[in-house]
């Protein structure tokens, strides 16, 4: 299966429920540029791309295909609730 850098962008967009025009908003760009990206007509530069997995809190490879594997975003978590995801992540790795 080929990967499709668009398919994952406008993916991710909608998962976040927003609008071209809002992401565009967002990052400082134009809604083309959006849609180009989305469309698989554009390439997105490198400033780009981290925004846009700061935007969806993924990381770039996941962005890119390089990994499938969303990143979950413990920001504004407290230290002790951190570690309760830590251990969590820790028990359900052990039974699989």
């Amino acid at each position: 299966m080929v990967f499709d850098f668009g398919y994952r962008l406008k993916n991710l967009r909608q998962q976040h429920h927003l609008t071209q025009t809002q992401v565009a908003n967002r990052l400082n760009l134009s809604k083309t540029s959006i849609s180009g990206y989305e469309n698989n007509v554009k390439t997105p530069s490198q400033d780009v791309l981290i925004k846009l997995a700061g935007l969806y809190r993924v990381s770039t490879d996941y962005l890119l295909g390089l990994d499938d594997e969303e990143m979950i975003s413990v920001e504004g978590l407290t230290r002790q609730q951190r570690r309760l995801v830590e251990e969590l992540v820790r028990m359900l790795q052990e039974k699989t």
